[in-house]
């Protein structure tokens, strides 16, 4: 519990160090007396801010860690944060029973977090794997190291462009400054014999995915039903996250809950509100994977595969095994045939998380922001209804614009006094957004 240290602010009273607000005129909590600091972002290092938090007090955590590769230099990518058991032990003493977590990883350094996580005492139940289209290569061209070292000039041979400072590429959004960022290189021929044969060799792949841990914490109850109806936790949103065949992207609701909708119905299989015997087609889409796309991933998985054309199913009967054929997508026809396969890429088996250059926001510098739509999508997986998310690495708030969007509760701890300015902004333009739809739509 925090030993809290008031001051006040107006007609607020502010904990120093966990963040906690009151009403002046309000008596201030004990330390042993906790209010939970939903929809606020902590300024302090996660590990000390999480011991703040009540036990079994949130149902989600959703969150993006250091990667420990010191990525552009950057202090924060190397303390070894993300490999603390000590860290995870505390996230699963705040989630509740049956809570899962998602958490971003790097390809070089997932194992080790992954492995905390599980000698926390987390269950790891599968891995996602987030894959996008572009993504920055850091390799060493070795024939032009063999080169430098012999100290001979190489021949130019033409030029290329590229960014030299940030850019909206892959897995992070970069800040660009247009025209004025692109440099000219030069392109050049191998000088030596062994350049000449070391030439095209380098150390290192394109980037093309990230590798996103899903683990739960273990059940309190016998069985997952009884904690479910005990907790609000154990399960997977999976009609909220299906892959609609239209539109390919999720619809945010007042509630929380994050499903697909048409006008104010959901989607579903069997009509579980007035059961009459009768199946109903699940128009809802295709089930989630454990592989999402970005847009441009999304396009090139459709010029490999190329674009199929619909084709109709064998008959489907209620019963038996199962539905031959894609279920319920549009209707039977005439002899009861249900369409296998509305046709398009190999993509629309994957939900593609769409991004924008918007998203950053003014001001704003963090170097690893995700895709609102992804984390969105993520949030939806694991949340129940009127549920709170919890992100201990919060960084610019994405995690937190994400919640607003859909309804949700958060709680963010950042240990950067930058981005918890940064994220409060975003979200806070996020909130006005989102009340400003609600207005028109109702």
């Amino acid at each position: 519990m925090c030993n809290h240290d008031w001051i006040e602010c107006g007609d607020e009273k502010i904990c120093l160090f966990c963040g906690q607000v009151v009403k002046a005129d309000e008596p201030a909590p004990s330390a042993t007396e906790m209010i939970l600091p939903i929809n606020q972002v902590l300024h302090g290092n996660s590990l000390e801010v999480l011991k703040t938090l009540e036990d079994n007090s949130v149902d989600s955590i959703v969150t993006d860690p250091p990667y420990e590769l010191g990525f552009m230099g950057k202090k924060w990518d190397s303390t070894g944060i993300a490999y603390n058991v000590d860290l995870w032990k505390e996230c699963l003493r705040v989630l509740k029973p049956g809570g899962h977590l998602l958490a971003f990883g790097g390809t070089r350094t997932y194992h080790r977090m992954t492995c905390a996580i599980e000698d926390a005492g987390f269950e790891i139940r599968d891995c996602i794997m987030w894959i996008y289209g572009s993504g920055m290569p850091k390799s060493h061209d070795i024939s032009k190291a063999i080169d430098k070292r012999a100290g001979v000039e190489r021949a130019k041979i033409g030029e290329r462009v590229k960014l030299e400072s940030f850019q909206y590429k892959g897995n992070n959004v970069y800040q660009t400054n247009g025209d004025k960022d692109k440099v000219t290189l030069d392109i050049t021929a191998p000088a030596t014999p062994e350049a000449k044969q070391w030439d095209g060799w380098g150390t290192a792949l394109k980037p093309a995915n990230e590798p996103i841990v899903l683990a739960r914490k273990p059940i309190s109850e016998k069985t997952i039903a009884e904690n479910v109806m005990k907790w609000g936790t154990g399960g997977l949103n999976i009609d909220g996250c299906r892959i609609p065949v239209g539109e390919n992207e999720l619809k945010p609701t007042v509630r929380g809950a994050g499903v697909h909708k048409t006008g104010n119905e959901r989607l579903t299989g069997w009509n579980r509100d007035e059961y009459d015997g009768t199946y109903t087609p699940n128009e809802a889409g295709r089930f989630p994977a454990n592989v999402i796309l970005d847009e441009e991933a999304g396009q090139m998985l459709d010029e490999q595969s190329g674009i199929s054309k619909p084709r109709k199913g064998r008959t489907g009967k209620r019963g038996g095994t199962a539905w031959h054929g894609q279920k319920g997508i549009g209707t039977p026809d005439k002899i009861g045939r249900w369409p296998s396969d509305s046709g398009g890429g190999a993509s629309r088996f994957f939900y593609c998380a769409k991004a924008s250059k918007k998203e950053r926001g003014e001001g704003n510098n963090h170097p690893t922001v995700k895709p609102i739509k992804l984390i969105e999508y993520l949030i939806t997986l694991i949340t129940p209804t009127n549920g709170i998310v919890l992100d201990p690495f919060f960084g610019s708030g994405t995690t937190g614009i994400a919640a607003v969007n859909l309804g949700f509760n958060y709680i963010g701890i950042e240990l950067d006094e930058r981005y918890v300015e940064i994220a409060r902004r975003r979200i806070n333009a996020a909130g006005e957004q989102f009340h400003k739809h609600m207005e028109v739509t109702q």
